[in-house]
């Protein structure tokens, strides 16, 4: 693209030598970047137009090397990479040895937390400012949450404890009446009585008038605001939540006017109190297609050349078969936190709206409610991230598998996801989980055994289980003869019969396993056996101990970290049986792998077809040797 203003400035510092109408073309130009980019590597592109206006006030009147600027979730940040000295880069973003799409402190000092989940921002926000007091420090931290992360109960508990903490924080809600969804809940029902309510626009007036009748910056401000605070607060009829905490409520203001904002940000700064500055802005603002369609452009995919536009993800795959199975039982009941797009949930959501949920981004109220669910004679079926059941671990043990209630977990996203990097991968559910006692832990290789599981899950079992499956397409029939079925419940599945060499996997390592039994037998001439485990707990340790007994090298290849795999847990059973083993455990290492497309990624980490056959290769040698 060809820039002029944004090809003219270097960073930030430029902005202040801006006219207003001068940035509102630099806006213009920062957005077509943000487009060109995004639609060519992928991202979250609706949420960072949105935000556009807002970061160029924000930096206009803030430096981020010296005051702390904290993203809720960072999936809005592309202005800010922009302009905090990533322009020539950005064309990197969410690529292999490229620039992340979240906030991140190795990549800038500009960056002062990482961040990738949502609500997060307060709380840090207020460490950050609490640090400052105590060193005394003299610089502002500010915090820019969206309004459904605002929601989240985190960011409850740190709104909670602002007034008590007698520590200045500027929170910025950025308030576009969208998630990735339309929010949902009380919450946003009051951010919208708050946007329209004339009264709180009246006291925007006044606090604007201040602006424009003393010189920013100065210690008349903040004296003039103290005592206007209570006045400004006998306008707001009734009064409004974060008032009700001991919050100074500023707005709602135009988050697409600059110039305005820029008025808001600087007496903010001159205040002394903590502040909270409500935002008005489009979601999606400058594109068409994101304005008339923000859902569907809250994050776009990279462009794939061979793509194929009739393949079936696991996501759809796993929501079609809790559908069909809702058609003859009216027990069944989809949950979600925030994700029903990305769980591909709109179709169950339609043919049966009572029964399905969106308790938006509260993912420990979602897993405690489908327990009081299962509890009162429900099949709740929740589909959420494994990144995201992270931040309900506890919900699961306390909640749903110490009481043995019958709620299944469809875990999307599980193993490494690609250009969302470390924050999204889906890395600890096996370690985790498999420790939780009598909790089936089932990971289907492709969509015949995922029906399967499903339907065996919720129609003959009553115990709380979790169905594992990765990003990306799934195989309608891997590793199968014409007409095979299933295998037995609870039983691993012997996919090729061999000699010598034992392979064994789960879920998105079968594939590899199958190429790597290929490779083996060219290279080698020797043919592997090729097991797939299915079920991770319980294992079925009767057919894999004749398995070990029967070979001399045994390869174990999981989408998970190494300490607490399935390899670890293992390794001890296999020598008991077959003290003269060769055990290769692959499985991720003890890092945080970054950001870039996953077939980039398993490579990285040694999940490759290539590496089994070059272990295996080793294990010979040596055994020659």
């Amino acid at each position: 693209m060809s820039l002029n203003y944004l090809g003219k400035i270097k960073d930030y510092k430029d902005l202040r030598h801006l006219k207003h109408t001068e940035k509102s073309r630099l806006c213009n130009e920062i957005r077509q970047m943000i487009i060109d980019v995004a639609t060519e590597n992928g991202g979250h592109l609706a949420s960072s137009l949105g935000t556009v206006e807002l970061i160029v006030a924000l930096l206009s009147v803030y430096d981020p090397l010296e005051d702390k600027i904290v993203f809720d979730v960072g999936h809005q940040c592309y202005a800010y990479k922009i302009l905090t000295g990533r322009k020539y880069r950005f064309n990197t973003l969410r690529q292999w040895e490229g620039i992340s799409g979240f906030p991140k402190r190795e990549e800038s000092p500009c960056d002062h937390f990482n961040t990738g989940h949502a609500g997060t921002s307060i709380s840090a926000a207020m460490g950050y400012a609490k640090s400052r007091d105590l060193l005394r420090q003299k610089h502002e931290v500010i915090a820019i949450v969206g309004d459904s992360s605002i929601s989240n109960g985190m960011s409850f508990e740190a709104l909670n404890q602002i007034d008590e903490l007698k520590t200045k924080v500027i929170i910025i809600l950025n308030d576009n009446k969208m998630s990735i969804n339309v929010p949902i809940g009380g919450f946003a029902k009051h951010l919208s009585h708050l946007s329209t309510n004339p009264s709180y626009r009246r006291a925007k007036d006044a606090i604007k008038l201040l602006c424009e009748g003393l010189p920013l910056g100065s210690a008349l401000v903040a004296e003039a605001l103290k005592k206007m605070k209570y006045q400004v607060k006998t306008m707001f009829q009734p009064i409004n939540i974060f008032e009700a905490l001991g919050i100074n409520y500023w707005g709602p203001f135009n988050g697409h006017n600059i110039e305005e904002l820029e008025e808001v940000f600087k007496l903010a700064k001159a205040f002394d109190e903590s502040v909270l500055i409500h935002v008005i802005t489009q979601k999606g603002k400058g594109y068409v297609p994101a304005e008339e369609n923000p859902t569907k452009y809250h994050g776009v995919s990279a462009k794939k050349p061979n793509s194929s536009a009739n393949s079936l993800s696991w996501s759809k795959a796993s929501a079609q078969c809790v559908e069909k199975l809702a058609e003859n039982d009216d027990r069944i009941i989809c949950l979600t936190a925030a994700m029903e797009e990305g769980c591909n949930l709109t179709g169950f959501k339609k043919r049966f709206p009572g029964r399905f949920f969106d308790v938006g981004i509260a993912e420990e109220h979602l897993l405690t409610y489908a327990a009081g669910l299962a509890a009162g004679g429900l099949r709740p079926v929740v589909f959420i991230y494994s990144t995201f059941l992270q931040r309900a671990a506890d919900q699961l043990y306390h909640d749903i598998a110490m009481q043995g209630l019958p709620v299944l977990v469809a875990l999307d996203r599980s193993g490494l996801v690609g250009e969302d990097g470390e924050t999204h991968h889906g890395l600890l559910d096996i370690s985790w989980y498999k420790s939780v006692p009598g909790l089936t832990i089932a990971s289907p290789r492709d969509v015949i055994d995922l029906e399967y599981i499903f339907a065996n899950l919720i129609e003959h079992s009553a115990l709380p289980a979790i169905i594992r499956y990765p990003k990306g397409e799934a195989p309608f029939s891997l590793g199968r003869r014409d007409g095979d079925q299933p295998f037995e419940w609870l039983k691993s599945e012997i996919l090729r019969q061999g000699e010598e060499i034992l392979l064994i996997g789960y879920g998105g390592t079968i594939p590899i396993l199958l190429e790597s039994c290929d490779k083996i037998n060219n290279l080698l001439h020797i043919n592997p056996t090729v097991v797939d485990l299915r079920f991770i707990k319980p294992l079925d340790l009767e057919t894999l101990e004749r398995l070990f007994s029967a070979h001399s090298c045994v390869v174990i290849a999981e989408e998970t970290y190494s300490i607490g795999g399935v390899g670890e847990q293992l390794s001890k059973f296999a020598f008991d049986v077959n003290k003269g083993l060769d055990w290769i455990h692959i499985a991720i290492p003890d890092i945080y792998v970054p950001q870039g497309a996953r077939d980039e990624q398993l490579r990285y980490v040694g999940l490759s077809s290539d590496e089994v056959v070059k272990r295996v290769s080793e294990h010979f040698e040596r055994a020659i040797g």
